[in-house]
């Protein structure tokens, strides 16, 4: 399990405009490959990527400096049945 969010609004990544989709491993955070922000629902919603850090199960690796995801399924908000 790790922790998934906006990479430029909770996790502080730099290098691009606008909102992605990064995963911590290890507390480094790395930008994904292979799944983005929008694959799952509104990012700023109250338990969105850009307002929340949530869970996340994840396959994978690093490389090049980004995270190749080949699996990325993220768990429910706490208080979502």
């Amino acid at each position: 399990m790790v922790k998934a969010s906006c990479g430029q609004c909770q996790f502080g990544l730099k290098g691009t405009q606008g909102c992605d989709l990064a995963v911590k491993l290890d507390d480094k955070a790395y930008f994904v490959d292979g799944s983005s922000m929008a694959d799952h629902g509104d990012a700023h919603a109250k338990d969105g990527m850009c307002n929340a850090v949530r869970d996340a199960e994840v396959s994978g690796e690093v490389v090049d400096g980004k995270f190749k995801a080949t699996h990325f399924e993220l768990k429910e908000a706490a208080g979502h049945d």
